[in-house]
């Protein structure tokens, strides 16, 4: 458990469900600073991105021109989120159940889940298999996944041969089960896992699309917001919604709803200031960065760790994304385009003619929405000091470790 990530006391189902996503988020918290960076440079330096909207404003480049720098600089965007950002989680993850030779399995694993649709032509309907690694999408559910159990798997391996080698041969066959578990798990990845989670994308995106069909909309949060949380959002927003909304902005109306569907960052706003305000101490200091990239930047994976933490957000979330879907309802809102990043900035930049106020009044009452609720779930910070802050993260942390804990912070 990463000490990051408060521990949830108590042995019911509630406290096991609390666990199950603070193991999750405590391979996703020590990472943050990626995601940041991630986030930071996406929000600057895509075509879409703040410096390129700026050069445009002042006239320093055309209306559809790019800021060669910033052309430069957005090329570590795909490899951060495609290859780095998952392979730390599937080492963080490993390192979380066997230490350092967990961690290293864990990573080799993540990369046969990475690659697997490249390596079995995995497409969604209708749509194109990558053809190169350029193509690939992000793989984090898989990541959080084989991570652990390829950590697991080794944990097992060390326990049967522990005690049973001579002197010298320790590190030889510590080496060799590396490397054979690791190359192992990351078949797995390739040829099992991967397609699993494809399954399970394609699962998600069809529910998504029977509920577009019968026009029950609010509803659909009820499957876009779990789905965004397991880090499924760009399947379900490029995938599904982005090729349903085109269709739509391209009849006589010129706009959709459907592109405000996952994008919105009402909800995520919301949650993130509850968490602020009222969720355990040990991770208040953390969050007001994630809001300013999740809101600003338009980057939403920022907050997706905090509900895995406390997984009963998700109600707050699903309630702040059916608010806001029925309010642009209400007032027929639909952008012209998809705000991508899902920024409010970018909401601005691609709101209707004459829509922008409301679309900013249901961006307001999504997150006004969330964050009640989220706080509401959480206590309002009642339950703060019952097991859920820094020392006692560290004290159990250092449990699961075996060694004394750390002196406790003031």
């Amino acid at each position: 458990m990463s000490d990051y990530t408060p521990v949830a006391a108590g042995t019911g189902a509630r406290a096991r469900i609390q666990r199950g996503g603070a193991f999750l988020a405590g391979m996703i918290m020590p990472n943050l600073g990626a995601f940041i960076a991630w986030g930071l440079v996406t929000a600057l330096f895509i075509p879409n991105g703040w410096v390129n909207e700026i050069a445009r404003a002042t006239g320093a480049v055309a209306k559809d021109g790019v800021v060669p720098f910033a052309t430069q600089a957005s090329t570590i965007v795909g490899p951060i989120i495609v290859f780095l950002l998952p392979i730390l989680i599937g080492y963080t993850g490993g390192r979380t159940v066997h230490g350092q030779r967990g961690a290293v399995v864990g990573a080799i694993a993540t990369i046969g889940v990475i690659v697997s649709p490249l390596a079995l032509g995995l497409a969604a309907s209708g749509g194109t298999p990558p053809k190169s690694i350029s193509d690939l999408g992000p793989q984090f559910l898989g990541a959080l996944i084989i991570g652990p159990l390829a950590a697991l798997l080794l944990k097992w391996i060390d326990s049967m041969i522990d005690g049973k080698l001579r002197g010298g041969f320790e590190m030889l066959v510590d080496n060799f089960t590396s490397g054979i578990v690791g190359g192992f798990s990351a078949l797995v990845g390739v040829f099992a896992l991967g397609p699993a989670v494809f399954w399970l994308t394609t699962v998600f995106a069809n529910f998504v699309d029977a509920l577009i069909n019968a026009k029950l909309l609010p509803l659909a949060s009820i499957i876009i917001e779990p789905a965004k949380i397991l880090f499924l959002n760009n399947a379900i927003g490029n995938g599904v919604l982005v090729p349903l909304a085109a269709k739509q902005a391209a009849g006589p109306d010129g706009k959709s709803i459907l592109f405000m569907l996952e994008s919105n960052p009402g909800p995520g706003l919301g949650i993130l200031v509850a968490m602020m305000l009222f969720g355990p101490i040990a991770i208040r200091a953390t969050v007001p960065a994630a809001i300013v990239v999740q809101f600003l930047g338009g980057i939403h994976e920022i907050y997706f760790p905090y509900v895995l933490m406390k997984p009963i957000l998700l109600i707050a979330a699903i309630a702040g994304g059916a608010s806001g879907v029925l309010m642009f309802s209400l007032f027929n809102d639909g952008l012209l385009a998809p705000a991508s990043p899902g920024s409010i900035f970018a909401y601005i930049l691609v709101a209707y003619p004459g829509d922008l106020p409301t679309i900013l009044l249901g961006i307001l009452v999504s997150a006004g929405v969330a964050f009640i609720v989220g706080a509401a779930l959480l206590g309002f910070g009642r339950n703060q000091n019952s097991g859920l802050d820094l020392e006692a993260a560290k004290e159990q942390s250092a449990r699961n470790k075996n060694k004394p804990a750390t002196a406790p912070v003031a």
